[in-house]
């Protein structure tokens, strides 16, 4: 009696669970809903940083490579910097300031240089030396000593005179048919080389 029951409880079990059933099928549904999600949210994430990064790089910093030697020895060619696009949000920009700006010439380049002559100034150049309204300019940026006389121009209102500190190898203010870069156009202030050279710009 006892195998009969033995029996028919090993034929009930094998009815219910036959041979060869691989349970782990049951399973895969469940890992494969996991994995998907994991995949959704790390795009989720990069979708998120990338659009904080197109936000401060629009908006916050941005960054730009010195494609030229204008600034030397300042700023190298080949440097990396970073520009922070807010520094005339609540100020206004003063001479000596490195700026990266729209070149007025073609209204698309980005240019580098420093900001010599201030709203409503007359800018002039002779012997090396540079005047500010008829008075020597007390503190130079440089080192190095204009071989052009230049000037005088006055500056418009809300415009800028901008110079590189390569003086004898800079194209800027002195020689562009717009000679003046309007507010508008001033995209930020440099603060840093980041690489090769890394300092902070003054």
């Amino acid at each position: 009696m006892e195998q009969n029951k033995s029996e028919a409880d090993k034929y009930e079990k094998e009815r219910a669970e036959p041979e060869g059933t691989d349970f782990s099928q049951k399973e895969k549904p469940g890992k494969r809903r996991k994995i998907l999600k994991e995949v959704l949210n790390n795009a989720v994430m990069i979708l998120i940083a990338l659009g904080i990064g197109l936000f401060l790089n629009k908006y916050v910093v941005a960054n730009a490579q010195v494609p030229t030697g204008s600034m030397e020895t300042t700023v190298m060619a080949g440097d990396r910097i970073l520009v922070n696009r807010l520094s005339y949000v609540f100020g206004e920009p003063k001479r000596g300031d490195i700026v990266t700006f729209i070149y007025p010439d073609d209204g698309k380049t980005l240019y580098l240089k420093r900001i010599m002559g201030l709203p409503g100034e007359t800018i002039s150049g002779k012997n090396g030396v540079i005047y500010i309204n008829d008075e020597p300019l007390e503190e130079d940026f440089t080192q190095e000593i204009s071989e052009e006389d230049f000037g005088p121009y006055t500056v418009p209102e809300g415009s800028y005179f901008m110079m590189g500190d390569n003086r004898n190898d800079s194209w800027d203010s002195r020689y562009w048919e717009h000679k003046f870069v309007k507010m508008e156009d001033i995209i930020g202030k440099a603060a840093v080389s980041y690489f090769p050279h890394p300092r902070i710009l003054k």
